[in-house]
């Protein structure tokens, strides 16, 4: 056992908080006995009013070292050579979508958009679920994460994260916003998330599909994880949370990557995973405010994160610099595999799977914007990885086809992000992530729509990051040094001088010079052998816009006519 007398003077508000039964010994022992037992009070009020009780030692707020210490004793994962802490997540290596649910309960019932990606619960199932969880958690050690999401104060949130491993609580630490001591004295959790990997669903008794759970409670604002030692389904559960309860304050929650110039000029990235956010938006010439998530306000827009979660497979110094310098101790890699003898990780390996990821915090990233907030964006960048091959590296779109990309969502799925995935597959994902938003997509489009009507100066461009020269199997990958020179180009206001042409099929325009990149690529045509091959190939593809169009039939007309010709 550890002694609070042991740690620096204002130890207590980072330190092992003991069971009652050790408790009061230890409080004798401190110069902080009020402070302490004012705030272990709150904190065992807190957890018996979420019925939890019983529980061995508790551990909140550790520091990343002893976090890291702790799961390399208890054999969660090993150190690499350049300090980060790596773990493997077993069978799960991805989000997993089909054990995802949220409970269908009054309050919010009318208002979710229940579909393949927001499947029900009933209320008696998830009570039944949380009895279990109540009673694996006890007499075992927990570690809490008390911070918060949402860098504008105005929009911020408490967060809780409970978890069984160490390693998660890592995740948690670098990932959402850290507290200073008093706010950490004076923390509130709005949101809840317990996750406990050793407790496996049973499908057939708890209402589920499997050993996995994600469980989204949104009027108890608690979310249940099991089953799975993936530490994204906690981020991403989060995620979900905000984008639903930042609507109600006017607020648009993006899955979005977001950096910001000298000049105060914002740019977003919108994008699935794998399609380019993370690592187009840690740009050298700009700083960087979160690769992830964020919200977009009346002020301007700000992080939700405090940290960020990239993949890994085959990083390079060269390609990749800043998120390979931020690989170093206090980082968490998922999945990566390392040398037995140097502990060098080798990111090129995919043999547990293509989704390998590293979790560190956003200071980690030298030119980051510290406060993570910014101006409202002068640039909005969709980006897909076009695997028919026939989408233009590059186009503008006008507010109308903006709305009618964003409300699409294409691209396509990439090896490892999800269970199943092995190559990519097409899909269309509303809003640029469906599966983390609750509401209807056309909430989410209309509030994009009033937010490109209320700022004109706002410029969209839609970047393929996908393949060219044919599809999948047969053309290439657009290369990043040309991508990063189009966006570039972008952002700098080189576009805004070019001279561009509407693509005969998908109505974008294209524009005729880039600086720096080669002439031919610009037109997808132009890079096919076969060119009737090439028109075939688009018509296909617009027919899918058209079809998977037909869901949102009731938006406006302008919208639907802004899409491809089928």
């Amino acid at each position: 056992m550890v002694n609070l007398t042991q740690l620096p003077s204002n130890g207590w508000q980072s330190m092992y908080a003991m069971p009652p039964w050790e408790y009061s010994d230890a409080i004798a022992h401190t110069s902080h006995s009020n402070e302490c037992e004012l705030w272990y009070g709150r904190l065992m009020r807190e957890l018996e009013n979420l019925g939890m009780r019983n529980f061995g030692r508790l551990y909140r707020n550790l520091s990343v070292t002893q976090l890291v210490e702790i799961a390399i004793a208890k054999g969660e994962g090993i150190l690499t050579d350049n300090g980060a802490l790596v773990v493997e997540t077993g069978k799960y290596t991805g989000r997993s979508p089909n054990d995802k649910f949220i409970v269908d309960e009054p309050s919010s019932n009318n208002e979710i958009d229940w579909r393949k990606d927001n499947v029900s619960i009933s209320q008696e199932k998830f009570e039944q679920l949380y009895d279990r969880v109540l009673s694996y958690i006890q007499g075992r050690d927990l570690y809490i994460f008390d911070g918060y999401v949402g860098a504008d104060p105005k929009y911020r949130y408490g967060v809780r994260v409970i978890t069984e491993l160490a390693f998660q609580n890592l995740f948690a630490h670098q990932l959402f916003l850290r507290p200073t001591a008093t706010e950490l004295s004076e923390h509130q959790a709005d949101f809840t998330v317990i996750a406990v990997p050793g407790l496996h669903g049973i499908p057939e008794r708890d209402g589920i599909n499997s050993e996995a759970f994600i469980v989204l409670n949104l009027a108890k604002k608690l979310v249940l994880i099991g089953g799975t030692r993936y530490a994204g389904e906690i981020k991403k559960s989060i995620f979900t949370l905000m984008n639903y309860f930042t609507t109600k304050q006017n607020v648009l929650p993006m899955h979005c990557a977001a950096n910001i110039d000298k000049h105060g000029h914002t740019a977003l990235f919108f994008g699935l995973s794998g399609t380019g956010k993370t690592t187009l938006s840690a740009d050298p010439e700009r700083s960087l405010i979160g690769d992830d998530e964020h919200g977009w306000s009346d002020e301007g827009i700000f992080n939700f994160e405090g940290g960020c979660y990239a993949k890994t497979i085959r990083l390079s110094a060269e390609h990749e610099p800043q998120i390979w310098s931020a690989l170093r101790f206090g980082a968490l890699l998922e999945n990566v595999i390392v040398d037995p003898e140097t502990r060098i990780p080798n990111y090129d390996d995919d043999r547990l799977t293509e989704n390998t990821r590293a979790a560190y915090p956003l200071r980690y990233i030298p030119n980051c914007a510290f406060s993570g907030i910014g101006s409202h964006p002068k640039t909005l960048i969709l980006l897909t990885a076009d695997a028919f091959g026939v989408l233009p590296p590059m186009a503008k779109l006008t507010k109308e086809q903006a709305m009618y990309h964003f409300l699409s969502g294409y691209t396509s799925k990439l090896a490892g992000t999800e269970r199943g995935i092995t190559a990519p597959q097409v899909t269309f994902s509303a809003c640029f992530g469906q599966v983390f938003f609750p509401l209807s997509p056309t909430v989410y489009a209309e509030m994009l729509g009033d937010r490109l009507e209320q700022h004109p100066e706002t410029s969209v461009y839609l970047v393929n990051t996908g393949w060219s020269g044919g599809a999948y199997g047969v053309g290439h990958r657009v290369s990043i040094k040309h991508t990063r020179a189009m966006v570039s180009a972008a952002l700098n206001g080189d576009l805004d001088k070019v001279n561009y042409k509407p693509h005969p099929i998908f109505k974008i325009l294209v524009p005729e010079t880039v600086p720096g990149v080669p002439h031919k690529i610009l037109d997808p045509q132009q890079t096919w052998d076969d060119a009737e091959a090439y028109i075939l190939q688009a018509q296909e593809l617009a027919r899918r816009f058209a079809e998977n169009f037909k869901k949102f039939a009731n938006v406006r007309r302008e919208i639907l006519e802004a899409g491809p010709n089928a």
